[in-house]
């Protein structure tokens, strides 16, 4: 089908996945002119592109952009980017399918440190049959730290499940059954009363090491963290530190600040630690081709679109 007169010209380059994400658009979006980063095209004709971890320097290429769209949760890796015009918006998927999954993996992650499955898993090496009395859910308090549209869906399951929540966010959040702070002041307190701390904060310059030998010392001794934001939240030395010396007894890592994790990475042997690797929750193309397209009619028709980083905050 020939494009429609006015119909937008959109580039993809998705890190490998560039043919699933065309066709999903050529679908959604028939009439317009859709090309992969590694065809043929004039730089300066592409009216909207789709980014997942592009190559660095594609998009001072990119003369005419009028949005750009980050095909993952995170958008870090558009905005840290140096060529990118200041005034041009950046948009972020506001959930894509990916909620879900998200609660399912912190459901687990939590249930294995509140039902002792950690302990129960290296009893099994040394076939120690040694039974533990099993807690009171209600008894085991989960801290979330990030409360965008994953993390207080996550906090939001947690409470349901049981388990008594409280929220940590750079601005205060209302959410309902779960306790909020908002702000660095309250740091010490909200992690003070987190058998379980969650990391689902963005990446930012702010969120850098935000979990570092201080701030884990502000966590319960017998604490534990779940992490399937960004590696660079939690500074990695630190992090085998404090377990080593038994402040913290395990740790649920779906990311790293290197990936793929290194084979030399002391993380895949510590006894303590269980890796996945980075499979938390997955973006759904066909949620997310439909709110592209959703925005693309917005941005077209004067409107605010849906998802809108703050460039201020970076997300």
């Amino acid at each position: 089908m020939p494009a429609a007169k006015n119909a937008p010209n959109i580039l993809i380059s998705a890190a490998g996945s560039d043919g699933a994400w065309k066709k999903a658009m050529t679908e959604r979006l028939p009439g317009a002119k859709i090309v992969t980063n590694d065809e043929n095209y004039d730089p300066a004709t592409i009216d909207y592109a789709l980014f997942w971890k592009q190559p660095q320097g594609l998009i001072k290429t990119l003369s005419n952009l009028k949005a750009i769209f980050s095909l993952g949760a995170g958008v870090d890796h558009v905005v840290s980017s140096p060529s990118l015009p200041a005034d041009l918006p950046v948009i972020r998927l506001e959930d894509a399918g990916m909620a879900d999954q998200m609660v399912q993996y912190h459901l687990y992650a939590a249930l294995h440190f509140m039902r002792d499955f950690d302990v129960y898993a290296a009893q099994q090496a040394k076939a120690d049959w040694t039974q533990h009395p099993v807690a009171r859910i209600s008894r085991c308090r989960v801290g979330v730290m990030g409360l965008g549209a994953l993390g207080a869906a996550v906090a939001t399951a947690l409470s349901n499940l049981g388990f008594t929540v409280s929220g940590w966010s750079r601005s205060m959040k209302a959410i309902d059954g779960i306790t909020t702070y908002a702000g660095k002041e309250t740091l010490p307190e909200f992690l003070g009363q987190s058998d379980i701390l969650i990391c689902l904060l963005p990446r930012t310059p702010e969120t850098e090491n935000v979990l570092e030998s201080a701030t884990l010392s502000f966590l319960p001794k017998g604490a534990a963290i779940i992490n399937a934001a960004r590696g660079a939240m939690i500074n990695e030395a630190d992090l085998l530190r404090a377990l080593d010396t038994g402040h913290l007894r395990g740790a649920f890592l779906d990311v790293a600040v290197t990936e793929p994790l290194p084979e030399s990475h002391p993380f895949w042997d510590h006894p303590k630690i269980r890796i996945t690797p980075h499979i938390a929750a997955e973006t759904r193309i066909e949620e997310s081709v439909d709110q592209i397209a959703e925005n693309i009619d917005r941005i077209n028709r004067g409107d605010t679109p849906r998802g809108l980083v703050n460039r201020q905050t970076g997300y």
